[in-house]
């Protein structure tokens, strides 16, 4: 997911077309009302409001976001159009995303987005598996916690669903329990699975995709800094892989 251009070009539109207003505003405040206004200042004060309205949402509120891999199958599949809640991990800057206040920090457990470390122009959704201080050990596709193993049942095979990143294999689907939630989970038996034994630095985050063999994640590229979250995925609402399937109501739900 990449949307730096939509939140550069959103600011843009609004700066601009505020700046417009207030230069026409100050220009001739001391003048007769005129006739008419000029076409260009007529557009930014019919659009300035709109604008200003979707930058404050978007930025501290709520953000949409679209799934574009199987990453976090099956809790997210291809097409998912998902709400991001922008408040729950600290009030960011558009643009430069400094936090300028303290709303809360990731849970275990959580379905986070967050801009990727090696490229933070595209924003990545996985689960936070491992918070600041949390030991992470992993061997033969069992997770651990601080010494604790992840509690997990086997419910049997996953069939792939068309368009998703299972190519032909089957997975083995199991119900995990991550710190007292549960949530779904796919193995993939024909792959194997990197051995880490790792403690989480101060100011960082491990996570990991809930389809655990096809996932590029904190196994393979490190920890997430926190200045890179930008929200908790909180909503499903609506679900469209574009191009394969029609727009559908069918997954419209909260995320686990």
């Amino acid at each position: 997911m990449n949307l730096l251009d939509l939140e550069l070009i959103l600011v843009t539109l609004t700066v601009v077309s505020g700046l417009i207003w207030l230069g026409y505003w100050l220009k001739t405040r001391k003048q007769p009302p005129a006739k008419t206004e000029p076409i260009i200042v007529d557009y930014a004060k019919s659009f300035f409001p709109v604008l200003l309205v979707v930058l404050v949402l978007r930025s501290f509120v709520m953000e949409p976001f679209r799934i574009p891999s199987g990453s976090m199958l099956p809790t997210l599949e291809i097409g998912d159009f998902i709400l991001v809640n922008k408040f729950a991990y600290g009030v960011r800057l558009p643009l430069v995303h400094n936090k300028v206040m303290e709303t809360g920090e990731p849970k275990v457990g959580d379905v986070a987005v967050f801009r990727f470390p090696q490229d933070p122009n595209i924003d990545f959704i996985k689960r936070v598996i491992g918070v600041p201080g949390d030991r992470i050990t992993i061997n033969d596709k069992v997770l651990s916690v601080n010494g604790i193993p992840v509690e997990r049942v086997e419910l049997g095979d996953y069939i792939p669903i068309p368009g998703g990143d299972q190519g032909d294999n089957v997975a083995l689907r199991f119900k995990e329990t991550l710190n007292g939630k549960q949530h779904d989970i796919l193995i993939d038996p024909n792959v194997p699975s990197p051995i880490q034994d790792l403690m989480v630095p101060a100011g960082h985050y491990f996570m990991m995709g809930d389809n655990r063999d096809h996932s590029n994640d904190s196994r393979y590229w490190g920890f997430v800094p926190e200045e890179n979250l930008v929200g908790k995925a909180v909503f499903v609402w609506l679900h469209w892989n574009i191009g394969s399937t029609w727009p559908s109501l069918g997954r419209v739900g909260g995320i686990e």
